[in-house]
């Protein structure tokens, strides 16, 4: 009997047709994009590994997704799970562009008890040598493993799976873009089996301290990204804003210029959270004598994207730094 797996399609380059098999570059001009009935329906090989219920969810290009969308699919992923007692995991079909993102937030708040796999691809569905395919293939058999379910979301592409905490996109056109830098694959989603080498041991959804269904709206986090000469226009600029939290994407390994660090320090005095990152894309933020006596937390080793995040869910429940700084180690 083979296993139930739901197939959520929020469109992306794993779901456009461009204007021929050739087009793999600018196919988002055509302006079609599959939903996840039409997406198995050209990717038949789907229904060889498992029984896949298709949902359907407002077709758009990953750069425009963002909380209400999450809210939206975090209920859908647990109204599958209501309706569906032997649904065995649940694929997310996603662009490239924010995947990332969205596989981290789901992993910080979905409460749902089976396997997520967030899946993306590089090349449209219409294209010569698409990776689509394959990768929704491999995203619904790593679903379906039981083992998945103690891993968090995770993120399926090119035959590698990957922790949502830790992978990114390196490549802006290459196969092999998603990558964990410090740590690799979790992985790999081969022929003949499903293997997994390591596991996760941070905490993971559904195992967190964040709940998406008692959460509204996010507060205003923003990134300050550090580069020589950097003045501190954009800190003042979204403390002006609103902004509750900031990250600094600042220099390798721990620390930006003096002029924005002093504009993160007067932020901090005026209530803003900040959390140190780095652009450097790897490695820890270590919290040195500089960064405590400026008040300023340690994104750990997230990049500024997934640390913008995790700070915005840690300010809808507390103002707390000791227990904001907590989350960010665990």
């Amino acid at each position: 009997m083979k296993p139930k797996i739901a197939f959520i399609g929020t469109g992306g380059t794993i779901s456009s047709i461009g204007a021929g098999p050739l087009d793999t570059m600018d196919y988002g001009a055509a302006g079609i994009r599959l939903h996840a009935d039409e997406i198995l329906a050209r990717v038949p090989e789907a229904s060889l590994v498992a029984e896949i219920v298709p949902v359907r969810f407002r077709n758009t290009t990953s750069p425009g997704i963002y909380f209400d969308d999450w809210k939206e699919i975090g209920a859908i992923c647990d109204r599958l799970v209501a309706e569906h007692p032997d649904l065995a995991g649940i694929v997310i079909g996603h662009g490239t562009a924010s995947l990332e993102e969205t596989a981290w937030f789901l992993n910080l708040t979905l409460k749902v008890d089976v396997g997520v796999v967030v899946v993306g691809s590089q090349r449209p569905l219409s294209a010569l040598s698409t990776d689509a395919g394959m990768n929704l293939v491999n995203a619904i058999r790593v679903a379906a493993d039981p083992r998945a379910r103690e891993l968090g979301v995770l993120v399926v592409l090119n035959d590698e799976i990957q922790a949502a905490r830790d992978v990114t996109k390196t490549s802006t056109l290459r196969m092999q873009t998603f990558r964990s830098h410090d740590f690799g694959v979790l992985g790999h989603a081969d022929a003949d089996r499903i293997s997994f080498y390591r596991a996760p041991t941070r905490v993971h959804a559904p195992h967190t301290a964040f709940d998406l269904r008692a959460i509204d709206a996010l507060p205003r986090v923003d990134i300050a990204y550090a580069y020589a000469g950097a003045d501190g226009t954009a800190v003042r600029a979204f403390v002006a804003a609103g902004a509750q939290g900031i990250v600094s994407a600042g220099f390798a390994p721990n620390f930006t210029t003096p002029a924005e660090a002093e504009a993160l320090g007067d932020a901090v005095k005026q209530g803003v959270v900040v959390v140190q990152s780095t652009r450097a894309g790897s490695g820890r933020v270590y919290r040195g004598t500089r960064s405590r006596e400026m008040g300023f937390l340690s994104g750990d080793n997230l990049n500024p994207q997934k640390a913008r995040l995790l700070l915005a869910l840690a300010l809808s429940v507390t103002r707390d730094a000791d227990e904001i700084a907590a989350m960010f180690e665990s």
